[in-house]
C-alpha cells in the first residue's frame, strides 16, 4: 500500500480542531459553518468562516482562503516545510475527526491560565525574536517570558501586558491572548500619540527608531510620543476619547482592508489623525517591513463559490 504523504495527511486535519488548539473559537455555528474573528488580523466583525465538511477556510475580510496548509503558512508567517514541522513537533495527528458540531468547549481547560513569568530566557523564543528581527534587549523592555496552560498541556510564549492585567501571547506556535482582554498604554507625557495595533508593530518602530534607517522615521522619532498598542482593532473607536486628548495621533494600523478603512475614517472625521502607513508601503505592517516581507495579495479563485 502506498505511503500518503506527510503534505496530504495535514490538509486532512479537522481546521476546526486546529483553531482550538490555537485558542480560538467560533462565534457562531450555522450547519457546517463556523465564524470567528479572523486569526490573520485584528477585527470585531466575524468574517473567517470554516466549512467543516469541505474542511477548507475563507477570510471575506481579505479575500483569500484555502486548506489548512494555506493557512497554516500566512498564520505562521512560514514555508510548507516549516509549518509541516511544526504539526510533527506538537504531535498533532494527521486524521481528520470532525467533532459533534454542538460540542460545547467552554470548560475551564479552554481557557488560557497564566502560570508564571519571568524573563525572556527559553531559546525557541528568543529564536521566535530573531526570526521576527526584534533584538533581545528591545523585547525585554517591554515583554516578559510567560508559562500558561491551554487544555491541560503547558506552553511559554512571548507576553505582552495590557493595562487591566491581562497578556497578548505570542510563539512560533501560538498566538492568543489571556483575559481580560484591553490596550496598552505607555505615558511619555507628550501632546502626540502613537497607535499600533499589535505589540509586535510597535517593538518593530523601536527597532526601525534605534536604526533610524529613513529620514522620516528619524524625524518622527524625535517628537517624544505616548504609546497605544490597541491589540485588537475593535479597542480603536472605544479609545477615540481617550485619543482626542492629543495634539496629534500617529497612526501605524495595517494596511490590509480593516487597518485602511479604519484609517480612513479617522483622519475624515478630526485633522489631529495622521496616516503613517506610508512608511512602510508595499508591506502588510511594520514588522513585515522590518523582516522585508513584501505584501502579496493573493486571488483565490472560486473559493467564494465553495461556500
Amino acid at each position: 500500500m502506498e505511503r500518503i504523504s506527510p503534505l496530504t495527511e495535514a490538509k486532512q486535519i479537522d481546521i476546526v480542531d486546529y483553531m482550538a488548539k490555537l485558542g480560538y473559537e467560533p462565534t457562531k455555528k450555522r450547519n457546517n459553518n463556523y465564524w470567528y474573528l479572523s486569526p490573520l488580523r485584528n477585527e470585531k466583525t466575524p468574517s473567517f468562516k470554516v466549512n467543516r465538511k469541505l474542511n477548507v477556510w475563507f477570510d471575506f475580510g481579505e479575500g483569500i482562503g484555502g486548506n489548512l496548509i494555506d493557512f497554516g503558512i500566512r498564520y505562521f508567517n512560514c514555508s510548507v516545510s516549516d509549518f509541516l514541522r511544526r504539526i510533527n513537533q506538537n504531535n498533532i495527528p494527521h486524521s481528520f475527526h470532525p467533532q459533534i458540531a454542538d460540542e460545547k468547549k467552554e470548560t475551564p481547560e479552554g481557557k488560557i491560565l497564566i502560570l508564571g513569568e519571568s524573563p525572556i530566557n527559553s531559546k525557541h523564543l528568543i529564536g521566535y525574536l530573531e526570526k521576527r528581527r526584534i533584538p533581545l534587549n528591545i523585547a525585554e523592555r517591554f515583554c516578559r517570558e510567560l508559562e500558561f496552560s491551554l487544555y491541560g498541556k503547558k506552553q511559554s510564549a512571548i507576553g505582552f501586558k495590557n493595562n487591566a492585567g491581562g497578556y497578548e501571547l505570542r510563539s512560533e506556535i501560538f498566538k492568543g491572548s489571556s483575559s481580560p482582554k484591553d490596550i496598552t498604554t505607555i505615558s511619555n507625557n507628550a501632546d502626540h500619540i502613537s497607535v499600533f495595533e499589535g505589540f509586535f508593530n510597535f517593538l518593530s518602530w523601536q527597532v526601525l527608531s534605534s536604526k533610524n534607517i529613513e529620514e522620516e522615521v528619524q524625524r518622527l522619532t524625535k517628537i517624544q510620543t505616548d504609546i497605544l498598542v490597541l491589540n485588537s482593532l475593535s479597542f480603536f473607536d472605544k479609545t477615540r476619547q481617550q485619543m482626542q486628548k492629543y495634539n496629534v495621533v500617529n497612526l501605524f494600523l495595517d494596511r490590509d482592508s480593516s487597518g485602511i478603512k479604519v484609517t480612513r475614517k479617522a483622519i475624515l472625521s478630526d485633522s489631529i489623525y495622521k496616516d503613517r502607513s506610508e512608511l512602510y508601503k508595499g508591506f502588510k505592517d511594520l514588522n513585515d517591513k522590518l523582516t522585508g516581507k513584501e505584501l502579496i495579495i493573493k486571488q483565490v479563485q472560486g473559493m467564494r463559490n465553495r461556500f
